[in-house]
């Protein structure tokens, strides 16, 4: 069969004329976010530490790298309240503990020692509530027995690494639907 220059030219501007209604339908993202259109905010309020222990200064680290891992994962903007999804929370775990015991000439002694860390998220979605969620994350790190945990606070990177999978837990439940 032969397509005429007419029919071409129909056909094109019938493709034409349905991308814009198929490009509407399509909502992907890199980061694997499914952040509806109209949610444009954030809002992350300060994640108190009510665990009984932990370094003075975790609790302001926690919710800083927070904001930041959204920023740099979304393209939502960062309000101080109020934002179309709203985090908050607290701290409620860090232990460190044994984690594997090893005998050495009859005597027990940690191998290994764990650092776990609990946060109880709160998330609200102001344009789709059936979202919200109250949620206790966990992760932690396991270190030779001989750092102890002054030292472990003290090193950014390894507290940084507890932290991030509880920020990407919180991020995966909260905008990547997972």
């Amino acid at each position: 069969m032969i397509w005429s220059k007419f029919n071409r030219l129909t056909l094109w501007l019938v493709v034409l004329a349905l991308l814009p209604a198929l490009a509407g339908c399509i909502r992907y993202s890199f980061t694997g976010t499914n952040i509806d259109p109209t949610v444009k905010t954030y809002s992350v309020q300060t994640f108190q530490n009510t665990a009984s222990n932990g370094p003075s200064f975790l609790s302001q680290r926690f919710t800083e790298e927070f904001k930041d891992y959204f920023q740099r994962n979304t393209s939502l903007k960062l309000v101080p309240r109020d934002g179309d999804l709203q985090f908050e929370g607290q701290i409620v775990a860090y232990d460190f503990a044994p984690a594997a015991i090893q005998s050495t000439n009859g005597i027990d002694q940690a191998g290994v020692n764990r650092l776990t860390m609990q946060v109880r998220v709160r998330f609200t979605n102001t344009k789709d509530p059936k979202q919200d969620f109250e949620q206790t994350f966990q992760s932690y790190g396991d270190f030779p027995a001989t750092q102890d945990i002054a030292r472990i606070n003290n090193d950014p990177v390894s507290l940084r690494r507890i932290t991030t999978n509880i920020i990407t837990d919180t991020f995966n439940k909260s905008v990547a639907n997972w």
